[in-house]
């Protein structure tokens, strides 16, 4: 009775191609960087390499929220192994760090599921958006929404749940990083678009916090990226951003309802423009590391001077993501922006024209960062000298050359046709919104100006040291020290459980199972009861709310009690 459903529409064939170009070029690239990293257990790498893509297919072509859900579940599995590959402390700690995310992650997005069963009815795409669409109070499903959202961000990188991105990427094999930035992070941005625009379609109060979360994505992996001092780091922090990017053309489609072309259009470009940019500069650093076998800035100064080749490589990917013209990254910015700037003129004079005031203030401001620390990292490897470190010289094959430069040449030839890419965001599906000129006077000089005032900033902290404070640490500051209270305190609670009378035990058991069928039975009962009044939902939701906490926590003593052992 759970089957599994699949479908295949212009966003999951134009994703499933991305992914299957993706997994081509780091397989090719793959054996002489593993080779010269000296890495070891490749037949592991690439048994889970190819797991993780059949997984991540599954998600792209899922047709409901079950299927999502279980093939998002195999991803984090098997790509788990793909950040753990060195087995080096570094990676096995980051690789810890991803797997725990990952399974709160996943149980956030099943208890959503359950949730979103029990209150729509189905976990079908096409259903939910038929239930939903057309209702005005949303409420019901805020809370499996947000649960949802929360699992599906974990794995975008979307704060506050981003901090497995900047610690697995330094660790993991070139290939690896470059198909966990490039893709695997697009399967949590499927499903946070999944929740979004098939159940909230319209909704102010989800897509405003949508915003915020996005906004705050954005601004703070830049700010992340200017202060860091490792090339993968770098690179990764930049992920982080323009995730922050890619949520904000959500939002945009949340808040903006049937009026959403340009969001839709921009998020899906600049989903497709990330995934394309990131391959060629992640293998880009596998170049650098598999030569210097070194990635921190000071160490491989001045690596791709007198290499011309690899500087062509390097600056495709560099001027597409800061979003310089006649490159892809600034059709999709394009995009975004007018959807904000339609966003402003729809709701003007209302409390959101604020809101996305700020948000278009931040979006451009972290362009300026974006120009900022890819310029650093620039200088670095072409403009500054250092000293070679390396006896082997300078590697990289024909064939792993041929497939860097192709995916390098791609990105401007995209950029020159922003209409063939529009096609290709909306194949076969009607999506309103005019067309944009994309090379008018006025953007191509607000553009230049942007640039030239990203890389001033670079000029002003140009310092490769660590400048943001170690200390302000996510995760050893706030989730760690939580994780590891929360066990005492289940520790506690699993020593005197285990100290009660089984008949007690049993006893407990039987009231837990009864307060969660009066949970699950009983805000219909209200429902239907209060039906003529409906001034009080805040009442119901405070009791279902109640039931349900004093039923999980008789079960939590429950479980504890059976698998502690005193």
């Amino acid at each position: 009775g759970l089957p599994l459903r699949f479908r295949a529409d212009s966003f999951s064939a134009l994703y499933g191609c991305v992914t299957g170009f993706l997994w081509l070029v780091t397989t090719l690239f793959s054996p002489e960087y593993f080779y010269h990293a000296r890495s070891r257990s490749l037949n592991r790498y690439w048994l889970f390499n190819l797991l993780t893509l059949g997984a991540v297919m599954g998600v792209f072509f899922s047709a409901g929220f079950r299927t999502t859900f279980l093939f998002f579940e195999v991803m984090s599995l098997t790509s788990y192994a793909l950040v753990a590959h060195d087995e080096s402390p570094a990676a096995l700690r980051a690789a810890e760090t991803y797997l725990a995310i990952a399974i709160i992650g996943g149980l956030a997005v099943l208890m959503g599921m359950l949730l979103l069963q029990q209150r729509a009815g189905t976990l079908e795409f096409a259903k939910l958006y038929e239930i939903c669409g057309g209702l005005r109070d949303k409420s019901p499903f805020y809370l499996p929404g947000g649960l949802m959202i929360a699992g599906f961000g974990a794995k975008a990188g979307m704060y506050p749940l981003h901090i497995w991105l900047p610690k697995a990427h330094p660790v993991a094999p070139a290939p690896a990083s470059a198909l966990l930035s490039g893709i695997l992070t697009k399967t949590g941005v499927f499903g946070v678009a999944a929740v979004s625009c098939n159940i909230f379609p319209g909704d102010h109060k989800f897509g405003a916090a949508l915003l915020v979360f996005s906004a705050v994505t954005m601004l703070l992996g830049a700010a992340l990226g200017v202060f860091s001092n490792d090339l993968k780091r770098t690179l990764a922090c930049s992920s982080v951003s323009q995730i922050g990017f890619i949520l904000a053309g959500v939002a945009m489609q949340v808040l903006m309802g049937d009026h959403n072309g340009f969001a839709v259009r921009g998020t899906t470009l600049h989903m497709l423009n990330h995934s394309l940019l990131k391959l060629v500069l992640f293998l880009a650093a596998g170049v650098v590391y598999m030569n210097r076998h070194e990635l921190e800035l000071e160490k491989i100064r001045g690596f791709g001077r007198g290499k011309p080749l690899f500087l062509f490589i390097f600056l495709m990917a560099a001027l597409g993501i800061c979003g310089v013209p006649f490159w892809n990254g600034y059709v999709s910015k394009t995009l975004l922006q007018a959807s904000i700037a339609e966003g402003i003129d729809f709701y003007r004079g209302l409390p959101l024209e604020s809101i996305l005031r700020l948000l278009n203030t931040t979006f451009s401001f972290t362009g300026l960062l974006t120009v900022a620390y890819m310029t650093k990292l620039f200088a670095v490897l072409f403009v500054e000298r250092g000293e070679m470190t390396v006896k082997e010289g300078y590697h990289i094959s024909r064939r792993s050359a041929a497939a860097l430069a192709a995916s390098a040449a791609l990105l401007p030839l995209m950029g020159c046709f922003p209409a063939v890419m529009e096609a290709l965001a909306g194949a076969n599906e009607n999506i309103s919104g005019h067309a944009v000129s994309y090379f008018a006077w006025g953007k191509l000089g607000g553009t230049v100006i942007s640039v030239a005032a990203g890389v001033g900033i670079y000029f002003f902290f140009k310092v490769y040291a660590v400048l943001w404070p170690e200390w302000l640490d996510l995760e050893n500051l706030v989730y760690r020290p939580s994780l590891r209270h929360i066990t005492r305190f289940a520790a506690f609670l699993a020593r005197v459980t285990a100290s009660l009378p089984d008949a007690l035990t049993r006893h407990m058991l039987r009231a837990a199972i009864f307060l969660a069928y009066m949970a699950a039975s009983l805000p219909d009962a209200l429902t239907r009861s209060l039906r003529p009044r409906q001034e009080e939902p805040a009442v119901i939701f405070s009791l279902n709310l109640l039931l349900v906490g004093a039923g999980l926590c008789i079960a939590i003593l429950y479980v504890f009690s059976q698998a502690y052992q005193p």
